[in-house]
């Protein structure tokens, strides 16, 4: 009977183990390196399919200071963006195929169609909270890097 019990657990502990490692590993997120020397770090949640592009942050009613969306496309390319159904201020982080912020647009308005981009071609795009960027001191030209993120799973 003990030994039933004693393999019982020990299968149970076995089967778990993995659940337990995968819950312990950190979500993606994208680490932006500043001009002062602080790394600042996002939990995001990545829209790598055009569907996921398409839906972002719409209705959505809060985004916590150290949340957000990367957006992943195939090639750079000059990205546009639109608050449309999104009732949240924004930060629109544009950043290149070199991993350096190419512009940002700062507290886009609230349920705005109106067509946000930066001169700079872009290959993958983070939002933030709106007000963010400059309360942090994230700049254009600041370093980028990505945790637990995929390139391999970026979709046209």
């Amino acid at each position: 009977m003990r030994c039933r019990k004693r393999n019982w657990l020990r299968a149970v502990f076995f089967l778990l183990l993995p659940l337990v490692i995968a819950g312990c590993r950190p979500g993606p997120r994208v680490v932006v390196s500043t001009r002062s020397g602080a790394e600042l770090a996002f939990k995001v949640e990545v829209a790598d399919t055009p569907a996921k592009r398409v839906l972002g942050l719409q209705y959505r009613n809060e985004l916590g200071d150290d949340r957000g969306m990367l957006f992943l496309f195939p090639s750079p390319a000059a990205q546009s963006f639109w608050m449309k159904n999104t009732p949240i201020s924004l930060d629109i982080i544009f950043i290149g195929s070199d991993l350096r912020i190419a512009g940002i647009v700062h507290q886009a308005a609230p349920f705005s169609t109106a067509s946000l981009s930066v001169a700079a071609p872009s290959q993958f795009v983070l939002e933030v909270k709106g007000g963010l960027s400059r309360q942090k001191g994230i700049e254009t030209g600041n370093a980028v890097r990505f945790e637990g993120i995929s390139l391999d799973s970026i979709r046209g």
